[in-house]
């Protein structure tokens, strides 16, 4: 049997401690050999809609994050690639490394809702286990199963932090310690992302 990865794309900017919640939740839930938080190169469902930070930046706040926990790791899959960011096109290159893995994908069910506005979604579906990381007291989207999916539910614990509510205290000056990792923090702060250096 091979290798069971668990693959959490998105855009982590920045990335925070829920995601952080969610991938060691999964990992251990599923018993997975690891999750690769893939960095998206152009999160294509974002492109033009607001200024996404650089993706080398995202990478190393993603870096500095899972630097100490165990078997959560940065992915730049994406970053390498160049372009707009596909899941398909990730997993397909997932496939072709580790041609016996077990790749299961993590969404949140918010995501899950909209997989089929996915580019080439049928792939996606051919090639992983979706994985939908519930919070408490939510449902995961009807009709998965019936749409051919194989899913896996998860529930984590409910911490309502969003990227977009860190990017607006940053902004304005707030902190945002101990809802973002402390070493990804040092990055922010390092860096000057987020005007968080003013």
């Amino acid at each position: 049997m091979g290798e069971r990865i668990g693959l959490f794309g998105g855009t982590f900017d920045p990335v925070h401690v829920g995601h952080l919640v969610a991938a060691v939740n999964v990992r251990h839930s599923l018993r997975l050999d690891r999750v690769v938080m893939m960095v998206a190169n152009i999160p294509w469902q974002k492109e033009g809609l607001r200024v996404v930070s650089c993706p080398e930046d995202r990478l190393a706040m993603v870096e500095a994050a899972v630097a100490s926990v165990a078997g959560v790791e940065a992915g730049r899959m994406e970053i390498d690639r160049g372009g707009v960011s596909y899941t398909a096109d990730t997993v397909t290159e997932l496939r072709e490394r580790a041609p016996d893995a077990e790749i299961h994908l993590i969404v949140g069910w918010d995501a899950a809702s909209a997989l089929e506005s996915w580019e080439r979604i049928e792939e996606v579906k051919e090639l992983t286990t979706l994985v939908v990381v519930n919070r408490p007291g939510s449902e995961a989207p009807r009709g998965l199963r019936a749409g051919g999916w194989q899913v896996e539910a998860v529930t984590v614990p409910n911490l309502e932090i969003s990227s977009t509510d860190l990017r607006e205290r940053a902004v304005d000056g707030r902190p945002f310690d101990y809802l973002v990792p402390e070493a990804a923090v040092r990055v922010i702060r390092a860096r000057g992302l987020y005007a968080e250096s003013r």
